[in-house]
């Protein structure tokens, strides 16, 4: 009996052995999502099991001795996103794993954020990281951009700035935020960019109309900004960001959440805040230039290799203040300001915003979907909403003392489409359609005459652009676009200035119905631009390249340039336009030489921009009204000529010390006038002098440099007849100012409070010895100085 039930156990594990031996294998390809090629060197794990495999050349795999069942494979290659799948393993079983190999997908969904794809491949290119931006957290977009060589800004005081690109700004810059071209009134010298920069990540700036899948017309440049991509993973991220201003006595706070899922959802909200007070120059408050900004920001959708869909929306209000000397009676009160010095008016500080001052909103809502196919490439579809509307508010007495003397809103659809062709190694082609209609309403209850008129427009743009990159060091592009823009207005023109301009003669069916002193018209214009690109690469090793590009781009007017007719209170001038203005066209020639390297970089950028009838606005005269006489400011088209050169470069002197350097020069020559462009940036020379050690608690330390050359070259100023002198006088309204020199002072620290909560310190100092100056292009120039030292302590939250 014992011996029988020896041999019962005996067979039973036997049979229990036998059960547990692991006889099954995985094999297969490793191959790369769009063209199907093999990737070497990839890495297949299958967890729970810890067996690995390596692909070969030929990007094969095989694990042999696996129990069979259900697992999870992780599939890894170093220029890849790591992936995971949930595969049966039964018996022999063979599976070929794709993944996204293309360094354009690859850099769309890193963590960090910091390494997203180049825009174009051939032209000058520069861009502002996250943590740059986040120092400017208590600033505006303008203000961070200028951080890149060749970019200065327009502004009105220090709250109202718009970049402007080697001498271009307005409609001539494009700002893309987050794939939607921004529709703010773009066309106002003192319209600012209406974006909140705590919602951006990181900022691309193309000098030129490079990027032909972004538009035609963007002969300046196009500012592009992003969010950080998400990454499938479940994971929570939260940022706070606090920052005290001590030039406006005031201060601002952001603070954002990122709930990503391994499932590729994503939610993300935002929120900003900032207040400021009256701003101070070293001698006197700026009365009158206080400001209050509110931003919120919500992203949600799923991003998977395939395909995957994201939902937009932002919101953005300001109510900005306007130098309250700015505002002037007549034509006497200018040249008196431009004359004494110092402004007309000073009072104590406040944080109250009076008049002048402007009340922007913009509302933005998106929605976009992609659907990547195998072998072939990548289909987008884009929906977007805008909504603008702007209040200009003026210095007025009685019932109309809280009415505002401007009032806009400015609506906009925009679709678009496009399809990267990107199955071969060397070649990608991306082609796509715009389709967009905007209806701009000025409403007439303001009691004053309507600066712009109601229109609405209509656009229509296709473009496709390709890349053809033959072996490792060299890389061509190419592209073409082309845009059809059609406006549609309705104006009342009174009868004196209508014939006064000639529009009686040129434009006579315009006219839809004579009112005696007025006429109702209806201006009907379409345009048609093409736009071109081609460029070559070069790389002269691993550190370093060069660059050239020819860029053509054609602009049509905006409807600033056509139509402006009248008063434009917060600009203290008549503004003028023109139904004669045509089409810009622009021929960018430009050269880029790269090096990085570990102990010294340099960036050498020339460049030559010739634009046929190149539209200006500039003083031409004066006109009295029943409020006083202002000065007239008249759009014309001219040949233009712009010549310059944007260097910057780096040296690492030892581990601790660098310097850094940046200079820009810009040249610009009306050639029918044979005379230099109104408005164009004076030199700059920018030298920073850095210590950091990683060792104490990341310490970054930079005394900062800034020395502004006067502009010698400006167009001659205007003869005007001054009530009160009873005679012609010169009005130096185009005299730049003195040159200047700034310092300032950066510093930084970071701090590790717990596991999951990190501290990171910053303090700036601008204008560190309380300098007084006037910035060439800063339209309140005439009235007062600008800033004085300004002392801003952040305190940043990673949790």
């Amino acid at each position: 009996m014992r011996y029988i039930l020896a041999l019962l156990l005996s067979a039973l594990l036997y049979s229990a052995a036998s059960a547990q031996q692991c006889n099954a294998t995985l094999s297969g390809k490793i191959l790369d999502f769009h063209d199907q090629t093999p990737l070497a060197g990839a890495t297949v794990l299958v967890i729970g099991q810890e067996q690995t495999a390596f692909t070969g050349f030929e990007g094969d795999y095989q694990i042999e001795n696996l129990c069979e069942g259900t697992y999870e494979v992780e599939v890894s290659h170093p220029q890849c996103r790591t992936v995971l799948y949930r595969i049966e393993i039964s018996g022999e079983t063979r599976i070929d794993f794709e993944m996204e190999h293309h360094l354009e997908e690859l850099e769309e969904v890193q963590v960090v954020g910091e390494l997203l794809p180049e825009n174009t491949s051939t032209a000058q290119e520069q861009r502002l990281s996250t943590a740059t931006l986040e120092g400017y957290s208590g600033g505006t977009l303008g203000d961070a951009l200028k951080e890149i060589s060749g970019v200065s800004s327009l502004n009105t005081g220090s709250n109202i700035v718009k970049p402007s690109i080697n001498g271009l700004t307005g409609s001539r810059v494009l700002i893309l935020n987050d794939g939607v071209r921004m529709q703010d009134m773009e066309w106002g010298d003192e319209h600012a960019p209406n974006i909140d920069i705590n919602s951006a990540d990181q900022v691309s700036l193309i000098k030129g109309a490079a990027a032909l899948k972004y538009a035609g017309d963007a002969i300046g440049g196009v500012v592009v900004i992003e969010r950080e991509r998400v990454a499938n993973q479940d994971t929570k991220k939260k940022k706070t960001l606090l920052d005290g201003i001590s030039n406006g006595r005031g201060g601002s706070v952001s603070t954002e959440l990122t709930k990503t899922f391994a499932s590729g959802w994503y939610l993300n909200g935002q929120a900003s805040f900032k207040r400021l007070g009256d701003r101070e120059a070293p001698d006197y408050i700026l009365s009158n230039t206080g400001m209050q900004q509110l931003g919120l920001s919500f992203h949600a959708g799923k991003r998977l290799l395939n395909q995957g869909w994201d939902l937009d929306y932002s919101f953005y209000q300001a109510e900005i203040a306007i130098l309250r000397a700015s505002h002037i009676g007549n034509i006497d009160d200018l040249i008196e300001s431009i004359n004494s010095g110092v402004p007309s008016v000073v009072e104590p500080f406040t944080y109250s915003l009076g008049v002048p001052r402007q009340e922007v909103t913009h509302h933005l809502g998106k929605l976009n979907y992609y659907m990547r196919m195998k072998g072939v490439g990548k289909w987008t579809i884009q929906y977007d909403f805008q909504f603008n509307q702007r209040f200009e508010f003026d210095v007025r007495v009685g019932a109309d003392r809280d009415k505002p003397a401007i009032d806009l809103q400015l609506t906009t659809h925009s679709f678009k489409t496009d399809f990267t062709w990107d199955a071969s190694r060397n070649l990608e082609v991306t082609a796509g359609l715009l389709g967009r209609f905007q209806d701009n309403f000025a409403n007439p209850d303001t009691g004053v005459r309507r600066l712009i008129p109601d229109y609405q427009r209509y656009e229509f743009g296709s473009f496709a652009v390709g890349e053809y990159r033959p072996d490792h060091n060299w890389l061509f592009e190419a592209g073409f676009r082309y845009d059809f823009s059609r406006i549609d207005a309705k104006k009342f023109y009174r009868a004196s200035r209508w014939e006064e301009r000639g529009y009686d003669v040129d434009f006579p069916e315009f006219v839809v119905e004579d009112l005696g002193t007025q006429l109702l018209t209806n201006p009907i214009f379409n345009y048609n631009n093409v736009s071109a690109t081609a460029g070559v690469r070069r790389a002269l090793d691993l550190q370093s390249d060069i660059r050239f590009n020819y860029a053509l781009g054609q602009r049509a007017p905006n409807p600033a340039e056509l139509f402006s007719d009248g008063l434009h209170h917060s600009a203290a001038r008549i503004e003028l336009g023109d139904l004669r203005v045509g089409n810009e066209t622009s021929h960018r020639i430009s050269l880029a030489y790269n090096r990085t390297g570990q102990r010294w970089g340099l960036n050498v950028e020339p460049y030559l921009n010739f634009i046929r009838d190149f539209i200006l606005l500039e003083p031409t005269g004066v006109e009295f009204t029943i409020r006083g006489a202002f000065p007239v400011w008249s759009y014309r088209q001219t040949e233009a000529r712009l010549l310059g050169v944007d260097v910057n470069g780096y040296y690492q002197w030892t581990a601790n010390w660098e310097t850094r350097h940046r200079f820009s020069i810009t040249k610009g020559t009306d050639l029918d006038q044979d005379q230099p462009l109104i408005n164009m940036p004076a030199p700059i020379t920018r030298n920073e002098l850095v210590f950091h050690k990683q060792e104490w608690k990341h310490l970054q330390i930079g005394l900062e440099s800034t020395y502004v050359f006067r502009q010698n070259e400006y167009p001659p100023n205007i003869f005007v007849f001054s009530p009160s002198e009873q005679q012609e006088v010169e009005l130096e309204i185009n005299t730049p100012p003195d040159a200047y020199h700034l310092l300032g002072i950066r510093a930084d620290m970071e701090f590790n409070i717990s596991g999951a909560v990190a501290l990171h310190t910053g303090l700036t100092i601008t204008n560190l010895l309380n300098t007084s100056y006037r910035d060439y292009l800063n339209r309140n120039r005439y009235f007062a100085d600008d800033l004085g030292r300004n002392i801003m302590v952040q305190l940043k939250f990673n949790y």
